[in-house]
C-alpha cells in the first residue's frame, strides 16, 4: 500500500472524525504516502496529521456560485490534474455524497466507499469498485475506521483505541499568556444548536472560580457580539477573528474546552483536552465527542434535548479536575 487518497472535504468535525482512520492506515502501512482531498478552509485540519504527505485543496462551495466563470473551470481542471498526477493503490471516499464520489472518479486507482444503504447519497455507491456495508447509525469515528479496514482488506480491530495522531502545531498569531485557560465555544451556525446565554454565564463563572482564564471563540460579527457578552462579566478574552489554522494551536494549548456541537469542539477532544460538548440538535450517539484519553470527553443532551445546567456543571467540574491532574502530571507532581 504505497499511495492512498483520502476524500473527506467537509466539514471540520467530519475531518476530525476521519483522522483515526488515517492513523489506522499508517499503523498498518507506515511508509504509505497519504494524500487528502479537502475543502480549502479546512486544509489545516488534514495537515495537522504528520502522516499526511499532501493536502489537495478544492473550493466547491465557492465554485458552485460561479460556474459561469472561466476561472472557475480552470481551477476545477487544476484540481483534477493534481488528482490524476499519480496512481493510487486506494481512493477512499469517506464522504459518501455524489459530489465526493465525482471527485473519486477523477482520481486513478481502486475506488472504495460506503455501499448502497450505507452512503449518505445512494448514487455515490455506484461510483466505487469496492462497496462497504457499514450501519448508518454507527458512531462517525467507528464508521470511518471500519471503512478503512475494509479498504485495506482487514477485519476491524475494535480493541485498538482510536488514535488521532495530531502533532502539536506551532504557536499561532494569537495566544493568551499567564494562567491556565479554558476555551469556550458558544456559537453555532443554526439557532437550534444554541444553548442560552444565561446558562453560559453560569459556566463561565464556574470556570473563573476554578482559576481558569476564559477564551471565547467566534466566527461571524454576530457571534463576536455574543462572545463579548459572555466574556466581559468575567474578564474573559475574545480573540480577533482567527482562521482554522490559527485556532488549532490556541485550542491545543488550552487546559479544557466547553462548546456546542461544532468542529472546534471535536478538535479539542482530538487533541486530548478534557472537553464538554453540548448537543441541542443532534444525537451524540452518531457524532459524539471522541478523544484519545478515555473518560475525558462528555457529550450531553441530544436532538431536541437541551442539556440541563446541573449536568453541564457536573461535567465541567470533572473536566477541571482532569485538567488539574494533567497539569500536575506534566510537572511531575
Amino acid at each position: 500500500m504505497r499511495r492512498v487518497l483520502v476524500i473527506k472535504t467537509t466539514s471540520m468535525g467530519d475531518l476530525v472524525h476521519t483522522l483515526p482512520a488515517v492513523d489506522d492506515l499508517l499503523h498498518h502501512h507506515p511508509r504509505a504516502q497519504v494524500d487528502w482531498l479537502v475543502e480549502t478552509p479546512f486544509a489545516a485540519i488534514a495537515a495537522l496529521h504528520p502522516g499526511v504527505s499532501r493536502v489537495i485543496c478544492q473550493s466547491w462551495r465557492q465554485w458552485r456560485r460561479a460556474l459561469g466563470r472561466r476561472a472557475t473551470w480552470r481551477a476545477i481542471a487544476d484540481t483534477r490534474r493534481e488528482l490524476r498526477a499519480m496512481h493510487y493503490d486506494r481512493v477512499i471516499d469517506f464522504q459518501g455524497l455524489a459530489k465526493s464520489a465525482a471527485w473519486a472518479l477523477q482520481a486513478r486507482g481502486h475506488r472504495v466507499g460506503y455501499g448502497l444503504g450505507s452512503s449518505r447519497e445512494a448514487v455515490a455507491s455506484l461510483c466505487y469498485h469496492q462497496r462497504v456495508a457499514v450501519p448508518r447509525g454507527m458512531q462517525a469515528v467507528e464508521r470511518n475506521r471500519r471503512l478503512m479496514a475494509a479498504a485495506l482488506g482487514l477485519s476491524f480491530d475494535s480493541s485498538r483505541a482510536a488514535r488521532f495522531g495530531l502533532s502539536m502545531p506551532a504557536v499561532g498569531p494569537w495566544q493568551p499568556t499567564g494562567q491556565p485557560y479554558a476555551v469556550l465555544m458558544p456559537c453555532a451556525s443554526r439557532a437550534s444548536k444554541q444553548w442560552p446565554l444565561p446558562l453560559w454565564q453560569e459556566i463561565a463563572g464556574q470556570l473563573r472560580a476554578a482559576g481558569m482564564q476564559l477564551v471565547v471563540l467566534w466566527g461571524t460579527p454576530a457571534e463576536a457580539a455574543l462572545a463579548e457578552q459572555l466574556a466581559s462579566p468575567h474578564g474573559g478574552l475574545v480573540p480577533p477573528r482567527l482562521s482554522v489554522a490559527a485556532c488549532a494551536p490556541l485550542i491545543a494549548r488550552a487546559s479544557l474546552a466547553v462548546g456546542l456541537d461544532t468542529g472546534f469542539v471535536h478538535l479539542a477532544a482530538a487533541f486530548g483536552l478534557p472537553t464538554v460538548g453540548l448537543y441541542c440538535d443532534h444525537d451524540p450517539r452518531l457524532a459524539g465527542l471522541t478523544g484519545p484519553a478515555s473518560g475525558w470527553v462528555f457529550s450531553l443532551g441530544g436532538k431536541g434535548q437541551m442539556p440541563a445546567l446541573e449536568d453541564v456543571q457536573l461535567a465541567v467540574d470533572q473536566a477541571v479536575e482532569l485538567a488539574l491532574y494533567s497539569s500536575s502530571t506534566q510537572r511531575g507532581g
